[in-house]
C-alpha cells in the first residue's frame, strides 16, 4: 500500500461520514416537517398565559409532540422558580 492508496481511502471513508452527516439531516428535516405547524403558536401562547401568574423565560418551557400508533401525545414541560 502507498502514500496515495492511504489518501484514497481517506477520502473515502471521509465521504461515507459526509454522507451518513448528511442522510442523519435530511432525515431530521423530515420528521420537523410532520410536526403540525401550530407548535410555534401554541408554545408563545403558554408561554403569556403561565407569564400572567409566574415569571418565567422562554426558555422555560419545552413542548414536544410524539405519535403512538392511533394517537399524539403532547408533552408541556414548564420549569417554575422557586418563591
Amino acid at each position: 500500500m502507498s502514500f496515495f492508496d492511504m489518501l484514497r481511502e481517506r477520502k473515502k471513508d471521509t465521504a461515507s461520514i459526509a454522507k451518513e452527516r448528511l442522510q442523519i439531516i435530511v432525515a431530521h428535516e423530515r420528521g420537523q416537517r410532520s410536526r403540525p405547524d401550530y407548535l410555534p403558536s401554541l408554545h408563545k401562547e403558554l408561554i403569556a398565559v403561565v407569564r400572567k401568574y409566574v415569571n418565567i423565560t422562554d426558555d422555560q418551557v419545552q413542548i414536544s409532540l410524539e405519535d403512538h400508533d392511533n394517537c399524539s401525545i403532547l408533552e408541556v414541560n414548564i420549569s417554575l422558580p422557586d418563591r
